[in-house]
């Protein structure tokens, strides 16, 4: 039973700390992020090791420093050598919010869907998909954010044949900028 407890928390740990460090929004995080402590809460936590896959459920909450995401349910999947290949957060909705450097102001993202897919460096927010930062907020059925090339892709809610209704104002996608306050 010891060396199962002990394959969980260092499971947890390598899970949270590829977690917490990759899965960014595109914003530069607060520099110190990465060298916090990982805390983790769940109601229940659930490790198959047969099916290289780790489930938190009951109002999972993952902090390590100004980082902070929720959710209702996240779902970590491995491969057979125990690299890390995805992770599912959903909620009504999943929230994920950092710090970035020289700011006072949190990014922030929501979706009920977010998946991050490792191998592919690629967030994907998907269902009533946010995300907010300092003077930008990017909304959408699904968000996708390249995070090697710095790239966002959203798409409005698709019609019942499954395109994009590009003609009823609440299926598309909205992007707002705040112009920028003049110093004095």
């Amino acid at each position: 039973m010891s060396r199962l407890s002990s394959n969980l928390k260092l499971r947890i740990k390598v899970t949270l700390l590829i977690l917490v460090m990759q899965w960014g929004i595109p914003a530069f995080a607060l520099t110190t992020d990465k060298d916090q402590a990982i805390e983790i809460e769940a109601d229940s936590a659930e490790l198959d090791e047969q099916k290289s896959v780790t489930v938190y459920t009951g109002n999972v909450i993952v902090v390590q420093g100004s980082i902070r995401m929720t959710g209702d349910k996240m779902t970590v999947y491995y491969s057979d050598g125990s690299d890390l290949e995805s992770v599912i957060m959903v909620g009504n909705p999943a929230t994920y919010k950092q710090l970035p450097d020289d700011s006072d102001v949190y990014d922030e993202a929501q979706a009920k869907r977010m998946e991050y897919y490792s191998p592919k460096n690629l967030i994907v927010l998907i269902d009533n998909a946010i995300v907010k930062q300092e003077g930008l907020r990017f909304s959408g059925n699904r968000i996708e954010y390249d995070t090697e090339n710095s790239r966002i892709k959203a798409k409005g809610k698709p019609d019942s044949a499954g395109k994009s209704d590009d003609t009823s104002g609440d299926g598309r996608v909205r992007i707002t900028i705040k112009p920028k306050k003049k110093e004095q």
